[in-house]
């Protein structure tokens, strides 16, 4: 059978995929976030996964692709899963995608990838868009090392102890927040890692009313608590520890310390790296702090 994509005014023949599970991650809002091998994969598997049909077939419709979804998601998992592995099992391609993003995060995917590998059966990732990561390079906050926590529990003591177990992990955290919680949990994030701590609410990422706010997590809970609606789908990134916990007396004990042994701008690379604080101000600091003392 011909299957093929549309985009614009072309049609594109898509090829034949090999036996395998395809985890294919599609657009988080704006449909044009989708890559090519992400529509031939659509196009052309044996059987397409998702969450919600009708979800998918808006994204199918787009781009012209005939394919049928199936319905696989956390509610029928258990009866749908083995007709998938059977399917594979038969040789034939299974592609799987969640309603927006990368599919795995925060779904019921891991489950039939675990079947998958555990019968042999082949597991291709098909790369693309990803809330967590959109939001963690929209933010503003330390990139190099960060941890995806999915959502924070929604009782206000359980939301609480989960923060105080990371409270002292040496990355940024994001989260998936509701709308409605949001902000109980900044107030329970403000409280737990303190109140000075860097964050950004990221809502409706590549949608047409995207928005990223940029502050203090003390700041974004006043702000959202005299906030009567919030609407969309948030991810809430807070920045690691070591962003505030340095005060103006503690930063410049270490830059006297590291100054012994360091030129002025090694000792300010090293004094950001250990504080959070930015290189620039702490290499005027240090240099105000040598011209005082000359």
């Amino acid at each position: 059978m011909q299957t093929s994509y549309q985009i614009g005014t072309h049609q594109i023949s898509a090829r034949p995929q090999e036996p395998a599970l395809y985890l294919v991650s599609t657009p988080i809002g704006n449909l044009s976030d989708i890559t090519l091998r992400a529509l031939e994969v659509l196009a052309s598997a044996d059987v397409l996964a998702c969450e919600d049909t009708r979800v998918t077939r808006t994204l199918l419709g787009r781009y012209g692709i005939k394919t049928r979804p199936f319905a696989y998601h956390e509610h029928n998992a258990e009866r749908a899963g083995p007709r998938l592995i059977a399917a594979l099992e038969e040789g034939k391609s299974v592609a799987l995608v969640s309603d927006a993003g990368t599919p795995l995060v925060s779904d019921p995917g891991y489950r039939l990838v675990e079947q998958a590998l555990e019968a042999g059966i082949a597991v291709v990732p098909i790369p693309g868009a990803s809330a967590p990561l959109a939001a963690l390079v929209a933010s503003g906050l330390p990139s190099d090392s960060f941890l995806f926590a999915g959502f924070l529990p929604v009782k206000d003591k359980a939301r609480r102890d989960r923060l105080s177990a990371l409270r002292e992990t040496p990355a940024t955290l994001l989260f998936f927040e509701s709308p409605r919680r949001l902000a109980a949990a900044l107030e329970a994030a403000a409280d737990v890692l303190g109140a000075d701590r860097p964050a950004a609410v990221c809502r409706e990422l590549t949608k047409a009313f995207e928005e990223v706010r940029r502050q203090s997590l003390g700041e974004l809970a006043a702000h959202y608590a005299e906030t009567d609606t919030v609407k969309g789908e948030i991810v809430l990134v807070i920045g690691p520890p070591g962003e505030q916990r340095a005060s103006a007396e503690d930063a410049d004990a270490l830059l006297r310390e590291l100054a012994l042994t360091l030129p002025p701008a090694k000792a300010a690379t090293e004094a950001a790296r250990r504080t959070g604080l930015p290189r620039k101000m702490l290499y005027q600091r240090l240099l105000s702090m040598k011209d005082a003392l000359s």
